[in-house]
């Protein structure tokens, strides 16, 4: 394992291995009601200095001599420029993080991404690019009527990509869900290049969780908005370069979507995709366009202008990866879903497998006055959430009108899950959980992971997630389809974050390999473990 002898004002990370073929469980504590006396996070959302040059890490144990690599990580790293602060959880300045793994040995960097919005706040030593949940200020030293007129400008999309490392046709960037992404460099984590996604094709934005066909074709979703109101577009990025500064070039629109309510488009975090089709999830977080465009008029964060609707279907769209077709619409009861687990086709169905909650309201949770609580505070913000699970659609893809009406359409044997088809294009689907009673003991599971390589679209056996008796995870998860079992690692005060799965180099069975995850305590200012 690995001790990281940081200074004690920087966020403590430590790596964390674990083989995955084995029980990993300590301390298995349960939980059957409402929790108290939750320890405090509010170390993990402090601001931040960075760490530019590698530093090495004391090794306890062994790390397996095959692992060489690094392991890249991205999130909020600064969450206040002079006296002004954010908000939101989701609106820190990006910070990239670098685990370098050789030879058994460890070393570890960091560093903000040198985005417009950092460059602009700090030269200002204020906030002046508007985050997701925080309204920039009007610039102080401008006269009255200056700052009255420039309520009526039009708020600028951030460059703060924050939310994770992607790869466009073998290059690393880091993305959020504006229209703006980072080149950069794996090697020593500099930006290299801003790059805009509306250069390219007609969209407004796009999602920081692509997926990845096996002959390296990218493909991801974004939302478009123009006279005619929204719209949500597949898109597909080629995998080779045409020159040696290519990024985007040859991405194109592969469908386009119109949302029920074009003024009232869902918001998505991700989508799922299968061998044969990409599959969106239209779901009751709605983006109230009117709001969002007003917001700096009104004085509101753009966060103001989204909401949960529960009187709405969720709707599951199937898009055709050749064809850009958009087939036969599936739906289910009001749930929102912000990661995916896998999609697989078999037997004329396709199984869709997610992590759910019963409400929206999840984004709400993440205030940074709501993380840094503590006492009975912090506890109630814990038990007014909702939790999220696995669950499992199945979804006909040979639905026609000679189906029969008012029957279940899933014939797969030991599925609880159901399909009805109640009118000529609209299938009613109900899921079946992916897990068995344990895991309402460890709050639900997030951040789900497979071994994406070898099962991505593909039938698959296990998957990988945090567990959740706290706002953020503090406890690694192993999920067994076959059985719906669980195998946990667990030990009081660490939070771990989401879990990386890494393959073996012989491996034969699919769970034959190590979780790489980076775990943080809040309560130590050395962390060995």
């Amino acid at each position: 394992m690995v001790k990281l002898n940081l200074d004690p004002i920087e966020l403590l990370t430590a790596l964390l291995l674990l083989p995955m073929s084995v029980d990993n469980g300590k301390a298995k504590e349960c939980i059957t009601s409402a929790l108290t006396g939750l320890e405090t996070i509010e170390p993990l959302v402090r601001s931040v200095e960075e760490t530019p040059e590698p530093i090495s890490t004391e090794v306890q144990g062994t790390i397996p001599s095959w692992i060489n690599g690094k392991l890249l990580r991205n999130g909020p790293g600064k969450f206040e420029f002079g006296n002004t602060h954010y908000n939101h959880w989701f609106d820190g300045m990006a910070m990239l993080h670098q685990f370098k793994i050789a030879n058994g040995q460890v070393t570890y960097m960091s560093r903000f991404l040198n985005s417009d919005a950092y460059k602009n706040n700090s030269e200002k030593d204020r906030i002046v690019m508007s985050e997701f949940g925080t309204l920039a200020m009007a610039d102080p030293c401008k006269n009255i009527f200056q700052r009255f007129l420039s309520r009526f400008e039009m708020m600028a999309p951030t460059d703060n990509a924050s939310v994770s490392f992607v790869k466009y046709k073998g290059d690393y960037f880091v993305s959020t869900e504006t229209n703006f992404m980072h080149k950069v460099n794996p090697n020593n984590l500099e930006t290299l290049e801003k790059v805009d996604w509306s250069k390219f094709i007609a969209v407004n934005g796009a999602t920081a969780h692509p997926h990845y066909d096996s002959d390296g074709t990218t493909y991801n979703m974004g939302n478009s908005y123009g006279s005619k109101g929204a719209q949500y577009n597949i898109i597909s990025v080629p995998p080779e370069k045409t020159d040696a500064k290519d990024t985007l070039q040859g991405a194109k629109i592969l469908c386009s979507i119109a949302p029920r309510n074009k003024s009232h488009p869902s918001y998505y975090h991700s989508f799922a995709m299968s061998e044969n089709y990409v599959v969106f999830i239209e779901q009751p977080i709605k983006m109230d366009l009117l709001k969002i465009v007003t917001c700096k008029l009104r004085g509101k964060a753009l966060s103001d202008g989204i909401y949960w609707d529960p009187k709405q279907d969720t709707v599951f769209h199937l898009v055709d990866k050749q064809s850009g077709e958009v087939g036969l619409k599936y739906h289910t009861k009001a749930i929102s879903t912000f990661h995916q687990i896998n999609a697989f086709e078999e037997d004329g169905f396709l199984m869709l497998d997610m992590c759910c909650s019963e409400d929206g309201q999840a984004i709400n949770n993440y205030l940074i006055q709501n993380l840094r609580k503590s006492g009975d505070a912090l506890d109630e913000v814990y038990n007014t959430m909702s939790r999220v699970f696995p669950r499992r659609f199945v979804l006909p893809l040979h639905v026609n009108g000679e189906s029969p009406s008012d029957q279940n359409l899933n014939t797969r044997p030991f599925s609880a899950a159901t399909c009805v088809q109640i009118s000529k294009d609209k299938v009613f689907c109900q899921h079946e959980d992916l897990h068995g009673d344990d895991l309402l003991e460890y709050g639900g599971l997030e951040f789900p992971q497979i071994n994406y390589r070898r099962c991505n679209t593909r039938p698959y056996r296990y998957f990988y997630g945090c567990g959740f008796r706290h706002l953020v995870g503090d406890s690694l998860l192993k999920m067994d389809l076959k059985d719906k079992t669980l195998k946990v690692w667990y030990q009081k005060g660490f939070f771990p974050s989401e879990p990386a799965f890494v393959p073996s180099p012989d491996a034969v069975e699919e769970d034959d390999g190590l979780i790489l995850s980076v775990v943080l305590c809040p309560s130590q200012v050395r962390l060995c473990f």
